[in-house]
């Protein structure tokens, strides 16, 4: 055995797990508040524990963490700062970049170790739902950023006429809604539509229910699909399902339900994982591959697999040819990749 690739490799692997538990720090940092207290300029361990009303001795030892991960800026008389761009990231859950929120379902994600093992036995996953409540906020804190600033403008708007039918009124469908945040974002912009979301999760539900309240909006409604499924209804100008399909365990019986459910002249906005249809392709171009693999294991395979003869695509599984193969299969004729720019997801445009 080669000693320095030996040493190399470990040093790889224990890097791995320094990723793991700086994650948990930034967890933390988000949780506790740390970095918006920051990002009012930079402070000592005293001062921000001051800010943040926490003890200095713990805020200390977070610093040290985060600054030696390259996380926050080290500056003299041990100060501390984030850059503007940190802030962005990390602190300003207002920003498109922000990406602390997916930090909080951390948790839920390592809790479910444990009954994985069995998962790895048996075959069958869990549901979304054994990731908690904090599941349900660390998806829609995740994506809701983006979603804020670019729903509207960047995904109605690349639809031609798309727009104008929903300021006329429009009844709207969000398969896989999660906790509302995209509904309630159309229901403020086009407030003569009637919106309806769908989906398996109570922890999601609950959450965009009471949203729903807080916002005090009416036309929108929110459905167990168990209970109320889409086929139920008829006639939607559009539906939407973004970034959940893999996840389900059978996505080839959704799609024909929203093609059932579909107006014969409606659009369904469908986006999930840019992704490719090998593991060498992905590995290849996708620089976030080994991360995506680990997050279907605890997540989007699990739960595409929490019933018996789940299809099990996992997150990297629903590339573009599997979801034109699905919809065409569902009934629908026309397909086409949307020219909508997001980090991780692809969007289509597809129609009856």
């Amino acid at each position: 055995m080669d000693p320095d690739k030996l040493q190399g490799f470990a040093r790889h692997t224990f890097g791995l797990l320094e990723g793991a538990v700086t994650s948990a720090l930034v967890f933390l940092g988000d949780a506790l508040g740390l970095y918006r207290a920051l990002a009012l300029g930079p402070a000592s361990s005293a001062e921000l524990a001051a800010r943040s009303g926490l003890s200095e001795r713990w805020v200390r030892e977070w610093l040290y963490n985060q600054a030696a991960a390259e996380l926050l800026q080290t500056l003299p008389e041990a100060r501390f700062a984030l850059s503007e761009e940190a802030a962005a990231v990390l602190a300003d859950e207002t920003h498109p970049a922000f990406g602390a929120g997916m930090f909080s379902q951390l948790p839920a994600l390592m809790a479910v170790l444990a009954p994985l093992q069995e998962s790895f036995r048996t075959g069958l996953g869990l549901p979304y739902d054994a990731l908690g409540e904090e599941g349900a906020l660390g998806v829609e804190r995740g994506f809701a950023p983006w979603l804020r600033h670019f729903l509207v403008p960047g995904v109605i708007g690349a639809v031609a006429g798309l727009r104008e039918r929903l300021e006329a009124g429009a009844r709207i469908a969000d398969v896989g809604c999660g906790a509302g945040f995209a509904l309630l974002q159309l229901a403020e912009a086009f407030p003569s539509c009637e919106l309806h979301g769908y989906d398996i999760s109570r922890h999601a539900l609950d959450r965009a229910e009471a949203q729903r309240r807080s916002a005090g909006v009416e036309q929108v409604s929110f459905h167990d699909a168990r209970q109320e499924p889409l086929s139920a209804a008829r006639e939607f100008d559009l539906v939407l399902s973004f970034d959940c399909l893999h996840d389900m365990t059978h996505p080839d019986e959704v799609a024909r339900e929203i093609r059932h459910a579909i107006a014969v002249d409606g659009v369904w906005i469908l986006a999930d994982i840019k992704s490719l249809p090998s593991f060498e392709a992905n590995c290849e171009h996708n620089p976030m591959a080994a991360l995506m693999y680990g997050f279907s294991v605890l997540t989007c395979m699990s739960s595409s697999l929490s019933e018996p003869g789940g299809m099990g695509l996992g997150t990297l599984g629903l590339h573009e040819g599997k979801a034109r193969e699905l919809c065409t299969a569902a009934g629908f004729r026309r397909f086409q990749r949307m020219s909508v720019d997001h980090p991780v997801n692809a969007f289509y445009e597809v129609r009856p």
